[in-house]
Parts: structure tokens; C-alpha cells; sequence
């Protein structure tokens, strides 16, 4: 099983501080974002986790990767520019060609069981299978429609949400995925994939009890830094 952490993006909501620390490296409790993360999966069972990563932060996460995990089969691969929650997946075609394999966002902090969830996704036969949590406020994210654990329709930020369970941003995907793959261009998760897979009935909601927040504002950092244990 491997597992593959996005943290490439530039994290626009959060300058100035990103325009100097890639977003994941922000700490949490004086930890920084992506740990949390990387233990998730190794509590699981994962064994290598790949994480997508900007070429203009490559000494950042290389330091990272020396201090914390320095014994762990922990992967890099660069973009050389932004190519959206979707587009950088290509360059991890062979590593991840032959399994099933978790995916994640690098910028929420997550407490879910992941067995659970492969033992769902395995169930399902699915291509995809989305991890989806309950929240007040669904307008401001993936909101998805779920019918016996398939997902009928996912709706991106709508202003009236038909559901309050949301993307979480961590998925787990079948190497079958890299068929509805655009290429390495910009391409969004969220608006460039999940709609063609739920219209074709191959997109799975995993619906979780465990802890979800997100980092990606200062108002969801601070609340984070706040609430999180």
C-alpha cells in the first residue's frame, strides 16, 4: 500500500508566510502540518508515501524529510509549475501503477480510519473512493450526494448545498484512475475528475465519524492551531 500527499500548491490564502514556507511545513501544535499526515499513514500500514512537491521548495521539504522522517521510505516529486490537485498525479503513473493507493491534500489535518475505508473501497470495486465528513458550513466546500455508499452527483462550493457531507480531501483510487487522467496539465480533482466518475458510477463515499479540520485560510489555520489534539 502506498499513499501519495499533495503539497505542491502555492497556498495563495495564506501570503505572505507561503511566499517563504510551503504550506504543509506551517506548523500545528509545533508540529508541522504534513507530520500528521505522514503519521496517519504509517499508523495504517503504509509503507511509502510519495509526496508531490514544488521545485522552488525542494530544500524545504529535503530538511523536513532529514529532521522527522529520516528512516521512512518518503518519495519526492517536482512540479516545475502548479498543475492543480490533479494534474501532478501523472508524474506518480508508474510508482503507484500496480495497487490500490491512498491521496491526499496536504493541507488538512485528518483523524479517520484508513482500513475502514480500503475495506469499503475494495468492496465497492470502484475506481475512486472519496472520504466524506459532516461540517456546518458545506457551501465552502465538495459537496457530495451519496446513495448506498456510490455517489450520485459532487457539487464544487455550491451556494445551496443539498448535503452537509463534504470532501475531506483524501481519496483512495485504483490504478484504473489514470485512465480518466488528463495529462500533465493543470487539472483539478475536484471539477475535472469526480463529476465524469460519478456521472459513469465509479465514484465511492467512504462517510467517517473520526476529526477533520482545515488549514487553508488564516481563520481555519488559527482555528486549527486552537482546536486540534
Amino acid at each position: 500500500m502506498k499513499a501519495v500527499i499533495l503539497a505542491g500548491g502555492k497556498g495563495t490564502r495564506l501570503y505572505p508566510i507561503t511566499y517563504e514556507i510551503p504550506k504543509p511545513l506551517l506548523p500545528i501544535k509545533k508540529k508541522p502540518i504534513i507530520n500528521y499526515l505522514v503519521d496517519l499513514f504509517l499508523k495504517a500500514g503504509v509503507k511509502e508515501i510519495g509526496v508531490l512537491i514544488s521545485q522552488d521548495f525542494e530544500k524545504d521539504f529535503d530538511w523536513w524529510k532529514k529532521r522527522y522522517y529520516p528512516q521512512k521510505n518518503i518519495k519526492f516529486f517536482k512540479e516545475k509549475k502548479p498543475l492543480g490537485t490533479l494534474g501532478g498525479l501523472y508524474y506518480l503513473k508508474k510508482w503507484v501503477a500496480k495497487h490500490d493507493f491512498f491521496l491526499t491534500n496536504g493541507d488538512e489535518l485528518k483523524k479517520i480510519g484508513l482500513k475502514k475505508m480500503e475495506t469499503f473501497h475494495k468492496k465497492t470495486g470502484k475506481i475512486a473512493t472519496i472520504a466524506l465528513v459532516k461540517v456546518k458550513n458545506p457551501q465552502d466546500y465538495g459537496v457530495v450526494i451519496c446513495k448506498n455508499g456510490i455517489v450520485n452527483k459532487f457539487l464544487e462550493k455550491p451556494k445551496n448545498p443539498p448535503s452537509k457531507y463534504i470532501n475531506s480531501g483524501l481519496y483512495m483510487f485504483s490504478p484504473e484512475i489514470f485512465k480518466y487522467h488528463p495529462g500533465p496539465k493543470l487539472s483539478m480533482i475536484e471539477t475535472d475528475l469526480f463529476p465524469k466518475l460519478a456521472k459513469k458510477g465509479e465514484l465511492a463515499g467512504f462517510k467517517f465519524n473520526g476529526k477533520w479540520t482545515d488549514c487553508g485560510t488564516w481563520l481555519r489555520y488559527e482555528n486549527s492551531i486552537k482546536t486540534w489534539k
